[in-house]
This record gives structure tokens, sequence and C-alpha cells, in this order.
């Protein structure tokens, strides 16, 4: 492994296993509550987990018959929900036993793997597998945040793959701020993240129309929130009615910010 696959692969393991220690502690009616992605439990976000890091393992795909679910509204979708209805009737622990399975075959193959093979990622653009992994980690850390906030219990929000979380997902603020919140040229948007982790981003737009990253001085609107609402709001997890946001500012761009700042499919 090059030291950028090392690196995520560490941030990829300490989550997942975060994710099994929390599962270990779950009572019968923690793995049926709700999380917020629509129509999954606490044991279909471990079961979409298995899944992934099975394909990626080259497991056959078993064929499975996905229902007209409400919450299913794309192909996209109907592929990620195979693996989770496939395991609906498959008891909680035995699920987080296979994603465990399943985590020490990943960390059985990693190392035979070449960092710099160019693969698909998810979004369709191409990258080298150790960006790959930093995805996986991403991924992963995002899931064990949905099961921890329907348990209600909070943890491990300053993980290595909120790290990864953070670097891959704020370089989409410009685009947020200049595209999809259609701010003017001249104007900037700041945005202040208190964790831990604490992140600070600035954007301001150019004359051609494009968002790039600004040095954040007099912003035309800033964006103060805690690091968990920053996540909620990039996953698509919390609308920015139901966020806990301190503006200072122009509201009306603030707010268009904020309408525009879900990222994940």
């Amino acid at each position: 492994m090059n030291e950028e696959m090392r690196a995520n692969t560490a941030a990829y393991e300490q989550t997942v296993r975060s994710t099994l220690a929390l599962a270990g502690t779950f009572t019968g009616d923690d793995w049926d509550r709700p999380t917020d992605c629509p129509g999954w439990t606490v044991k279909d976000q471990l079961s979409h987990l298995v899944g992934i890091e099975l394909d990626l393992l080259g497991d056959p795909s078993p064929d499975v018959d996905v229902p007209e679910f409400p919450h299913v509204r794309n192909d996209f979708g109907r592929a990620l929900e195979a693996a989770v209805h496939l395991r609906r009737p498959v008891p909680g622990p035995a699920v987080a036993a296979e994603l465990a399975d399943a985590l020490e075959r990943r960390l059985a193959q990693l190392p035979t793997l070449d960092p710099d093979r160019v693969v698909t990622m998810p979004d369709g653009r191409e990258g080298p597998y150790s960006r790959l992994m930093m995805v996986r980690a991403m991924d992963c850390w995002t899931h064990e945040q949905d099961v921890r906030r329907a348990v209600g219990r909070p943890g491990n929000l300053d993980a290595p793959a909120a790290h990864c979380f953070w670097t891959l997902f704020s370089g989409a603020l410009p685009l947020i701020v200049a595209r999809r919140a259609k701010a003017a040229p001249g104007e900037s948007v700041a945005f202040a993240i208190s964790g831990p982790p604490d992140f600070e981003a600035a954007v301001e737009v150019g004359e051609d129309g494009r968002g790039r990253p600004s040095s954040g001085a007099a912003p035309t609107a800033e964006l103060a929130m805690d690091w968990e609402t920053y996540v909620c709001l990039t996953a698509g997890r919390r609308a920015p009615g139901e966020a806990a946001v301190r503006v200072t500012g122009d509201p009306d761009l603030a707010a268009r910010v904020l309408a525009a700042m879900a990222v994940t499919p």
C-alpha cells in the first residue's frame, strides 16, 4: 500500500469496527429503529454495508426481486436495496457477524491490490483505488452516524473517516454556492463548522460565474453550525428547516445555499 491507501484503509477499518462495537450493545428493539435513510432500519444500514463490501470482494451477487418500495426512486436505489431486502428476514446479530467477516476478508484483500489502479467511483467518475477507499471510509462512517442517531448513542464524530467526509464533500461547496444557490459574481459565502472536528471554508463567485475558494474576509453570508449538522445537511439527512444554523449577512443567499447543501444521491 502507498501512504494514501494505508491511511484511508485505517479510517475505513476504524469506523467499521466502531459500528460493530456499537451493534454489540443493541437490544432487540434497536435493530428495528428507523434511521434518516427513508425505508431503512438500523439493521438495514448494516445490511447495506455488507452488500457493498461483498461486492468489492467479488462475491456473486444474488438474484433479488426488490419490491416497488416508495423510497426506491431509481435504478441506483434499486441496486442498493437488493442487499438490504435480501437480509430483512435475517436477525440483526447475524447481519453484524456477516459484516465482521466481510471486514476481515477485505483487510486481507486490500494489501494485495494496486492502490493506483483506476476504478469507477460511485459517482461514475474514475480514480485510483486509494481514493475509492477514502469513499468507503466516508460512506461507512456516514452510515455509522445514521445508526448512532437512530439509537441515541452519539460517538466517533471525530473519527479519521470524518475527515474523509470533509475532504470529499467540501470540494462541492463552490458548486453549491455558485451554480445551485446562484450567488452573483462578487458574492461570497463562509462556512464555520464547530466540532471537533472544526473546519472553515469560504467560497466567492468570480466574474465568470464560477465558485472558487476565497479568504472569507467580509463574506456576503456566513453559515455557522456544528459538525453533525453539517454532515446531516450535506448527506441529505436533514432539511434546512430542521437544522440549527446561525446565519449572518444576506439571509436570502444563506437560505438558497442551505437548500442546496445535499450532495449525496
